[in-house]
């Protein structure tokens, strides 16, 4: 198990994890978030969310200035104290949000595929389909380097489209509610990867990682992770990890907030209370 003489950082998923899926509110996280920030645990958001929405999580919940990875991977934003670091404030992994746009809607007219993409729908259906104020629907749809999409065919031109994605760079990601378009540089796990050495480089040590996640998106994250804390979800798909061995990998028994303290208190144990 981790002990604060670790240095222990915390990487979190945010939907169906320290935020509930259903009703977008993160209550139930707040005892666990204090008791962090007593202990000076560090807690890096890591979401298929925009850098905009995920900007005003951060301050909703206290954590402003800390690194985050944004759109699955495909953004990451460096901790606000390393200025003088080459790639500061802002790394973008692969093609922007345009240029992806435009190779699925060529693949739509040429090949038919039926699926729904946040640009497509209005602001209306956005918040009937994810709960989302106004407010928020608007950071959402500030996407830098991905595409969110809802799948509207069957399974077989799903892995067909899949392959023609990865065939042009491009890799798709399923979440506990959509999927996700990125370019294959993306990913949590390389994004994690590569702040984590970050972190190693500055302290001089490499940090101990708790990941939690609970959507099949979430799995590279948890496999670089030390430890992983998969939250109980919503998601069709298992979420299988590579390491599954229970002295690294802790499922819960709770959704949500509820389900993101559990995991986090079973490895921090003590020094979380």
């Amino acid at each position: 198990m981790p002990s604060l003489t670790d240095s222990p950082i915390v990487v979190s998923d945010l939907d169906g994890c320290l935020i509930d899926s259903l009703t977008q509110q993160w209550t139930g996280a707040l005892p666990m978030l204090d008791a962090l920030r007593e202990q000076e645990i560090p807690v890096i958001l890591c979401s298929s969310k925009t850098a905009a929405e995920t900007i005003a999580i951060q301050n909703a919940l206290g954590l402003q200035g800390e690194a985050f990875i944004a759109e699955n991977g495909a953004v990451i934003q460096l901790n606000e104290e390393w200025e003088d670091h080459p790639d500061y404030p802002r790394v973008i992994n692969g093609d922007s949000h345009e240029s992806i746009r435009k190779v699925l809607e060529e693949l739509r007219q040429t090949q038919g595929y039926k699926f729904t993409t946040y640009d497509d729908i209005d602001d209306a259906m956005i918040g009937e389909l994810t709960g989302l104020t106004p407010k928020m629907i608007a950071l959402a749809k500030l996407q830098e380097a991905s595409q969110t999409l809802i799948w509207r065919d069957s399974d077989e031109r799903l892995a067909q489209f899949s392959e023609e994605l990865n065939n042009l760079g491009l890799c798709m990601l399923e979440g506990g509610h959509f999927w996700h378009v990125l370019d294959q540089r993306g990913g949590k796990g390389s994004a994690l990867t590569w702040l984590i050495d970050q972190y190693r480089h500055r302290k001089g040590r490499r940090p101990t990682t708790i990941a939690v996640g609970d959507s099949p998106n979430d799995v590279t994250m948890l496999d670089v992770a030390d430890y992983a804390v998969i939250v109980q979800g919503y998601s069709k798909q298992p979420v299988v990890v590579k390491n599954d061995n229970p002295q690294r990998v802790y499922r819960t028994q709770a959704y949500g907030p509820e389900g993101w303290c559990e995991g986090l208190a079973f490895f921090l144990g003590s020094s979380v209370r």
